[in-house]
């Protein structure tokens, strides 16, 4: 029994929902007479919690309370649109079920807020996979900041060097390593050769099997080091 866990992203992971979230913002900038293009956005952003999202948009500083309000009008506006669309990534079920039998602990480490989190897996009816979520409400700092990764870990019992994390997004992929914690990306929104350094790049969960991973943790032994790269760039320090 392998005494590994795996570690879930939400958007983009277990659901293929990005073009939805990036409509929703879209239309929340037209809302605001902004001009600025929403998939590029997320493209370079995704991961973190909407409000850090829309602080980059803005060229004049904006209270909490009202990128509080302009989240929670892109939640909505997310909510309507994706509505009839939700369902899992093509293989997921398949691949927890023989991720659990196997012997692996399951974790979703997401950004999102408990009601967005049940929204979608409770809808899916996944939750009976994860032994722990971990949300923003769980967290100090969201992505790229390790903290949803580590909180995860620990509440799973199993040290970070023995976590697999699976990410859609640049700055979930560089939480993961600052976690220090190898990482599977999932090609939903981005290009394989926009990543940094995961084991294995994946456009879904088919064919994907619990001895795969164990090969890529034993062909990948380092976890990556953070890219210094992304590291400068000013929205990290959100």
């Amino acid at each position: 029994m392998p005494d590994y866990a795996l570690i879930f992203d939400m958007d983009g992971v277990l659901i293929n929902n990005t073009r939805y979230q990036a409509r929703a913002f879209q239309l929340l900038f037209r809302e605001l007479g902004l001009t600025t293009n929403a998939l590029t956005l997320l493209k370079r952003l995704n991961g973190m919690p909407a409000t850090n999202i829309l602080k980059t948009v803005f060229r004049h500083p904006v209270p909490e309370k009202e990128l509080k309000q302009y989240a929670d009008r892109r939640e909505f506006l997310y909510r309507v649109l994706y509505w009839e669309k939700r369902q899992e990534t093509a293989g997921l079920t398949a691949f927890l079920q023989a991720a659990r039998a196997a012997g692996f602990k399951i974790g979703l480490g997401t950004g999102s807020p408990p009601e967005t989190i049940s929204y979608i897996i409770d809808h899916l009816d996944l939750r009976r996979y994860f032994d722990v979520v971990i949300g923003k409400e769980d967290v100090d700092k969201g992505k790229p900041h390790a903290d949803t990764f580590t909180v995860t870990a620990r509440k799973l019992g199993v040290p970070p060097e023995r976590c697999v994390v699976f990410e859609d997004a640049l700055l979930g992929e560089q939480a993961a390593y600052k976690a220090k914690m190898r990482c599977i990306t999932i090609s939903s929104a981005l290009k394989a050769e926009q990543f940094q350094a995961p084991m294995q790049v994946i456009p879904d969960f088919r064919g994907l099997t619990p001895e795969r991973v164990l090969e890529l943790l034993a062909q990948h032994p380092e976890t990556p080091k953070p890219s210094k790269e992304l590291a400068e760039r000013q929205y990290m320090h959100l």
